[in-house]
């Protein structure tokens, strides 16, 4: 081998050598979004992008984390059981995600998390509410909102003593989430001496519901309750004005999207509709900075798009205070310490819950828009 050659082969695996260690010294640090960022719930997924986005930007702007980049990935579940436990392999296996932001129903949850837990890898779901995310002892599952059995108090409460409700319908959509929020609210009915004059469950993708409908009316019922997403609640309120059923419309907070009137046909069908949900954090000053970066560029911050930013704020945080990315250090940091976040300052207990959940009320005014009650 002549000299020449053996100069350019060395030198090439210099630079290499080079390049490897710099790819090393600049790891990124990789975060899963997973969520519904396909099919009927896209506007929830689409939420969950931008608010994450936005915080892996601002964060990096800011130096990142242990001074490497955040760099997010999109993890599409589309609500499917079945697909997040696909993508959660995904995350794990090819991406080599160190956290996640998800999932968004509890039904993909509650399955993904367990691919999560087994790899050591810290999740915090910002939108998912029932309490078996958090109630199987997996050490390194968060959620950055309340749970079904504290929505259900406030939602059963308040058809008691706002709407002075005598006969309440109750439907779900028989899964994971809106069913277990209708059975937290049902039972909260009971422990203040009202019984459901209706119990039905419907199924996610109908469109027509207009039999359910009429044994709403048989029932008389002045209070619809429904435990489940906009995609099935619009077209249920709908048809129940178009059939003359006046009954006061209550849900949770996975009708918390525009996409509600989009499905109903109009203001006209959701107004006066009541939903429970989170105080606004669009409120607070401490995400005011944020909120107004949105704006400037044209996206309401609605729904749980703060909530997802507020999620990978805590990552970062419990990553820089554990010093690096392993999921149980950070685990244990995250419920250790409170977190400075755009919907102001969070602490998790021993279990992953909120310390503090905030649930009150919102109606949907003649504008299409919805407005938290005092």
């Amino acid at each position: 081998m002549s000299q020449k050659i053996f100069r350019k082969g060395f030198l090439a695996l210099a630079v290499t050598a080079a390049v490897g260690a710099s790819s090393l010294a600049q790891a990124d640090v990789v975060i899963g979004v997973a969520g519904p960022h396909t099919g009927a719930n896209a506007s929830f997924g689409e939420q969950y992008w931008r608010g994450a986005t936005q915080a892996a930007e601002d964060i990096n702007a800011a130096g990142g984390v242990n001074g490497e980049k955040i760099k997010l990935v999109k993890a599409d579940d589309a609500c499917e059981p079945k697909q997040a436990v696909a993508v959660a392999n995904r995350l794990v296996d090819s991406d080599k995600a160190v956290g996640v932001i998800g999932h968004f129903c509890s039904s993909s949850t509650i399955p993904a998390s367990e691919v999560y837990d087994e790899a050591g890898i810290i999740a915090i779901t910002p939108a998912s509410t029932n309490p078996q995310v958090t109630e199987r002892g997996l050490s390194s599952m968060f959620r950055m909102c309340g749970r079904d059995d504290q929505q259900g108090v406030v939602a059963g409460d308040y058809l008691v003593d706002k709407l002075k409700a005598k006969k309440v319908a109750i439907i779900h959509d028989k899964d994971t989430y809106g069913q277990g929020l209708a059975d937290a609210t049902k039972a909260q009915l009971s422990t203040r001496g009202l019984e459901p004059v209706l119990y039905e469950g419907l199924t996610r993708g109908e469109k027509d519901f207009n039999a359910l409908v009429t044994k709403i009316r048989a029932a008389d019922a002045d209070v619809v309750y429904f435990g489940g997403c906009h995609p099935e609640a619009g077209p249920l309120v709908r048809q129940m004005r178009e059939q003359g059923v006046t009954a006061s419309f209550v849900s949770g907070d996975c009708v918390v999207t525009d996409e509600m009137v989009t499905t109903a046909g109009g203001p006209q069908y959701t107004k006066d509709v009541l939903m429970t949900f989170g105080a606004d954090p669009r409120l607070l000053p401490d995400g005011k900075a944020v909120i107004d970066k949105f704006r400037a560029n044209g996206f309401e911050p609605e729904g749980y798009t703060l909530y997802a930013y507020a999620s990978v704020q805590a990552l970062a945080a419990a990553f820089t205070g554990a010093g690096g990315t392993d999921g149980a250090k950070a685990s244990a940091w995250l419920k250790s310490h409170p977190v400075d976040t755009v919907m102001g300052k969070k602490a998790f207990d021993a279990k992953g819950d909120l310390k503090v959940s905030d649930y009150v009320m919102y109606q949907w005014d003649d504008k299409g828009k919805y407005h938290q009650l005092p």
